[in-house]
């Protein structure tokens, strides 16, 4: 297949790039002008308008390009959250309508995550599972009904509910694992929150497969089927470490210094179960928290 890749120089859109070149497809990397992960074609990433993305013959595009969720959620940082995802979204997809239908890709893969359930407490939630509430959840649902604008054009959307990736070089983990290496890390707030994660290697692996399988459409859960407690998470990474995890972070505290983003990145969470990843008869290769941290650190 001919796969176009936005955000490839991204923690996931790296690996997805490396898997993909390696099980032979062609890569069309869209990059703003870094070393590309993979040998293939390098064209302009869009800046600011996915009217610069250049038309050229592809199978599938997988869009992961966007604004950080990291940082103060100030008002000017949640509309940059909001253009980066839905209003470029919408462009992108009326862009693509514009292309040769022989160049136009037969899929659109588009990130989105698992902030769209919200806070679920302890219900264990799927891809059938309705939307919750909050910022991020409201980001993700226009999100995803932007995405799907490709629908009309005769484009089979997928998109990727994500939770937390874990690896080596990319993502939360390697700051986490600072942190817990000198005897710094502990549980926040009550501990109780659930928290849906994934391997990279687990997440690109699904990622591929569903664009490779044409009765793949719609939301894909990209978390791993053990999603932890927070209380669990901390466990288990300090115990990997062989270190202590006796400092605890109030929830007042994160509350105070993070404003919206502590409620809902941190205190509050998603037990998401990977339904549609189990019946395409994906084999996790690090299907819990232990296995994945035995392999990190």
């Amino acid at each position: 297949m001919r796969i176009g890749i936005t955000g490839v120089t991204g923690f996931i859109g790296s690996r997805l790039a490396s898997l993909a070149h390696g099980q032979g497809h062609a890569v069309t990397a869209y990059s703003r002008g870094r070393r590309l992960p993979v040998a293939g074609e390098c064209l302009q990433q869009p800046k600011k308008t996915p009217h610069e993305l250049p038309e050229t013959p592809l199978d599938a595009l997988v869009h992961l390009a966007g604004e950080s969720l990291m940082g103060l959620w100030t008002p000017e940082k949640r509309d940059l959250i909001w253009k980066s995802r839905v209003d470029f979204t919408e462009a992108l997809v009326t862009h693509l309508g514009t292309w040769k239908e022989e160049n136009r890709p037969k899929v659109l893969v588009c990130a989105s995550g698992a902030g769209f359930y919200g806070n679920s407490g302890t219900d264990a939630v799927d891809e059938s599972s309705p939307r919750g509430e909050g910022f991020l959840a409201d980001v993700c649902a226009c999100w995803e009904k932007a995405a799907h604008r490709a629908d009309a054009v005769g484009m089979r959307v997928i998109t990727l509910r994500t939770g937390m990736v874990l690896g080596r070089d990319g993502g939360a983990f390697p700051l986490l694992r600072k942190v817990f290496a000198c005897g710094l890390g502990g549980r926040l707030g009550s501990g109780q929150q659930w928290m849906s994660w994934i391997h990279i290697e687990d997440a690109v692996q699904i990622l591929l497969k569903a664009i490779t399988t044409e009765s793949v459409c719609g939301p894909v859960n990209l978390c791993a089927p053990e999603a932890v407690t927070n209380a669990e998470f901390t466990q288990k990474l300090a115990a990997a470490l062989h270190r202590p995890a006796f400092f605890h972070a109030p929830a007042f505290a994160l509350r105070l210094l993070l404003r919206g983003m502590a409620d809902e990145m941190l205190l509050g969470g998603q037990r998401v179960i990977p339904r549609v990843a189990k019946e395409m008869g994906y084999d996790f290769a690090y299907p819990d928290i232990s296995s994945a941290f035995k392999a990190l650190v």
